[in-house]
């Protein structure tokens, strides 16, 4: 056999017993969102930069692509989403919590760029730009929908969550998303056969409980975003509604 035959086979066999060690890669939790999941982690923190403290990061990670200042349809639109979705595997798991960005009329003027259609149904708008550029805005329901079928597609699981409360009580209660962006997700979820974690629901419990005085020092400069010890309850919420639902299989992943 000549010596370059020989070669070859020793790196064949080299690379077949490096592929028979080789560890599989871990499941990611890809988290996707607004400002209260991802924030310049300073004065304002989001709870996706606390999330990962409670997972097993020997087993599983957390990669946090949610982005300040973005809403359901302008995630997608600035392809951001289709970063996500390209990098999305079997086993791995997305994070969807939206619903702060999403209220403004969607028109081409800067307070309308993310704005969406109330609900969960298939009405449009269409909308056309100075430069000639053609928009169809959808509802809320549609993108989220738009989230999971794809999240589906690579074989990865997606989970559904209520927007965090803001820092709005009344009459002694803080004001909840369950009429409005938390009624849709859950709707959403439900249609789709996926886990919804009540999150504007398992925080809202806590703040009525510990009162408007307690709360307020949760949120430096505004009634939406959270400073570290804020971030941190709403992380301790999301893994509560992971426990809450034993088909959620990220349990499995949580420190003991």
């Amino acid at each position: 056999m000549k010596k370059t035959s020989k070669l070859a086979i020793c790196a064949l066999a080299v690379l077949v017993i490096a592929q028979a060690f080789r560890q599989p890669s871990k499941p990611v939790i890809y988290l996707i969102g607004d400002s209260t999941v991802h924030n310049n982690d300073k004065v304002q923190w989001g709870w996706g930069s606390i999330l990962g403290s409670f997972f097993d990061e020997n087993k599983i990670s957390v990669d946090n692509q949610a982005m300040a200042g973005r809403s359901t349809r302008t995630f997608i639109k600035e392809n951001r989403w289709h970063r996500v979705d390209s990098m999305l595997k079997p086993g791995d798991y997305v994070l969807m919590q939206f619903g702060h960005n999403e209220g403004s009329k969607p028109d081409t003027n800067k307070a309308g760029y993310r704005g969406v259609l109330r609900g969960t149904g298939n009405e449009t708008v269409e909308l056309t730009w100075k430069d000639g550029v053609k928009e169809t805005v959808h509802t809320y329901g549609w993108y989220l929908r738009k989230f999971i079928h794809e999240t589906k597609a690579k074989g990865a699981t997606p989970i559904v969550l209520s927007m965090i409360p803001r820092n709005q009580f009344k009459d002694g209660k803080v004001l909840r998303a369950d009429s409005s962006y938390g009624k849709w997700a859950k709707e959403i979820a439900q249609q789709e056969n996926v886990a919804f974690i009540n999150l504007n629901s398992i925080s809202a419990d806590k703040y009525d409980k510990w009162g408007a005085d307690s709360v307020k020092k949760f949120f430096p400069g505004d009634h939406t975003h959270t400073n570290k010890a804020g971030a941190t309850v709403n992380a301790q919420s999301v893994v509560e509604g992971i426990k809450a639902n034993k088909s959620i299989t990220l349990n499995k992943y949580l420190k003991k």
